[in-house]
């Protein structure tokens, strides 16, 4: 039995990721979708099964030529297009001595189909397509003849009282006495022809799993919904009863999903498509860092969710559920002495963090830069302040080379008593969630070398909790008893670093605030800004810096922007 797998086409609907990869080596649970329709042709009897190709072909050969049953597969190079009928048309000498296949190769459907074809062998029909009732696609009338078994009248039907084509037929070789002289024409169009004779026949799929994968949405929400039938162990006809609910996501581009079944549940992060060539390239280097930064943290022990399943291509990644609870929810309306209790199971997971993760931590794993440098506190601190808030949300024309030497003179006093080991980077109250009685860290794909007094820093003058100048002394004589205990350091000068990390924090948060608010358009984000341009300049008047005096004088005067 032959085989003909329709996978020529430019994929325009999934366009701009198209033009560096065909659809069809687009995956799903890290397998290519042309794979699944290899595999079921192969389960259903095939020997030989053709794959047409002209987008992109080299990639679609690659792919034959490592496939493990490459011996039964051979690509049908298209120069030209043929459209779905002429590609059949154009093997009609190789498929022309028995009954074949014809699959798309864009679709990912478990059905059974040697059944397709006894149903198919078992009629008298030219064609035998596999149909079900799929609202968006739903053109076809047909007559049922049996539960199971229809006529296919016409191809122009109403949703409500139509079906769906599949994509996928069995197709005996009488059909090539009607079709047309022509190359390029559409299988459609010839059973719109043949209908008439009654010779066109359907066969009802209903406990089956199929899924179209033309658009961005479409193949994202298959990628989500086959990633969670994975991790919970599911087979696919069951893959319909998972319940996937968008939940609320944080100030990145990310999507985040929680998916059900029964009494299991996961959490997924959609990092949308990551192809390094396409346009979310960003997002490649951010899906990357968190798949082998969680798989390094969870292998030290580390309180974060362990990694349960991933998909590179299509961006997402399946965490364990550690519940709605954020360490912002869990302490509010707690008395002072509650809160510094849980403030401290932090701390001590948070030396953990740093301690532990820096151990055989490989500085690839990072995204935007291997370790917290000079450098990355200009840019990424200093610098994102000046433009993202100053100039963005303020509407200053401030320039940052005017305050380049006060600016050098942070980082330098932030880094010069860093006590480095691996640092989260993003270290506040929304991601850090209350789970099982224990604080649990998320949102660590920014996690590089760089000091644990920047962590601390983030934790202690969070903009989502206020703690108390008297609780934040508290904590940060909490946290150097706890690293004395098990290193000797110079206090005073963890402290003096720890200061200046409060203010490189706080820049950064201002202008995170300004982005998301003008640029992202984010705005509730907005409300935080004025606690924080507070807390910056309180900062800057404490610390009493005489190098810093021309940043504190404009920070002060920035106050009044803000009315």
């Amino acid at each position: 039995m032959k085989a003909l797998i329709l996978a020529a086409g430019f994929g325009t609907r999934l366009l701009p990721y198209t033009q560096h990869l065909p659809k069809p080596l687009f995956t799903i649970n890290g397998r290519p979708v042309l794979d699944y329709a290899v595999r079921n042709l192969l389960d259903a009897g095939c020997t030989k099964i053709f794959i047409n190709a002209h987008h992109l072909a080299d990639a679609i050969a690659k792919f034959v030529d490592n496939h493990r049953s490459k011996n039964l597969l051979e690509v049908v190079f298209e120069p030209v297009i043929l459209d779905t009928g002429g590609a059949i048309a154009n093997l009609g000498s190789q498929l022309a001595d028995d009954d074949f296949f014809v699959v798309n190769a864009d679709v990912i459907c478990d059905f059974d189909l040697s059944y397709l074809m006894a149903c198919h062998k078992a009629s008298d029909a030219l064609a035998t397509l596999l149909v079900h009732d799929c609202y968006r696609f739903n053109t076809l009338c047909v007559e049922q003849t049996t539960p199971e078994l229809g006529i296919v009248r016409h191809f122009s039907q109403p949703p409500e009282s139509g079906l769906a084509f599949t994509g996928i037929q069995a197709i005996s070789p009488g059909l090539f006495e009607y079709m047309p002289p022509e190359t390029i024409f559409s299988s459609i169009d010839v059973y719109k022809k043949v209908c008439e004779l009654e010779k066109i026949c359907a066969l009802t799929a209903k406990q089956f799993y199929w899924r179209d994968m033309g658009t961005p949405q479409d193949y994202q929400h298959t990628s989500r919904e086959c990633l969670a039938g994975k991790v919970f162990g599911l087979t696919p006809s069951q893959i319909p009863g998972i319940d996937i609910q968008a939940i609320a996501g944080d100030g990145s581009d990310r999507l985040w999903f929680r998916a059900r079944h029964r009494e299991k549940s996961l959490i997924i992060s959609d990092h949308g498509i990551c192809l390094d060539t396409a346009r979310n390239n960003n997002g490649t280097a951010q899906l990357n860092a968190f798949i082998k930064i969680g798989q390094h943290l969870a292998g030290k022990g580390i309180a974060v969710p362990p990694i349960m399943g991933h998909d590179t291509i299509s961006g997402q990644v399946a965490v364990a559920d550690l519940g709605s609870t954020h360490l912002v929810d869990h302490i509010r309306g707690m008395k002072e002495e509650g809160i510094i209790k849980w403030y401290q199971r932090v701390i001590d997971r948070l030396i953990d963090f740093s301690f532990k993760g820096i151990e055989d931590f490989d500085t690839s794993w990072t995204c935007q830069t291997p370790s917290y440098s000079k450098q990355m506190i200009l840019n990424l601190e200093c610098r994102y302040f000046m433009q993202a808030f100053v100039n963005e949300y303020l509407g200053r024309k401030e320039r940052f080379e005017n305050f380049a030497r006060q600016f050098s003179h942070i980082a330098d006093n932030a880094l010069i008593h860093a006590m480095n080991g691996l640092m989260h980077r993003d270290c506040q109250s929304k991601n850090i969630m209350i789970h099982d009685g224990h604080p649990w860290f998320i949102d660590f794909q920014s996690a590089r070398p760089g000091p644990i007094q920047y962590d601390l820093a983030s934790l202690l003058i969070d903009p989502y909790v206020t703690l108390s100048r008297s609780v934040r002394d508290e904590l940060l004589n909490y946290t150097l008893e706890k690293i004395g205990l098990q290193v000797s350091f110079d206090m005073t000068a963890f402290i003096h670093s720890f200061r200046y990390c409060c203010i490189s924090r706080n820049l950064q948060m201002l202008g995170a605030f300004g982005f998301l608010t003008r640029i992202k358009k984010k705005n509730q984000f907005e409300k935080y800004i004025p606690a924080a341009l507070k807390g910056l300049e309180c900062r800057l008047i404490n610390l009493n810096d005489p190098g810093l005096a021309g940043l504190t004088n404009f920070v002060q005067n920035l106050q009044g922007d803000l009315k």
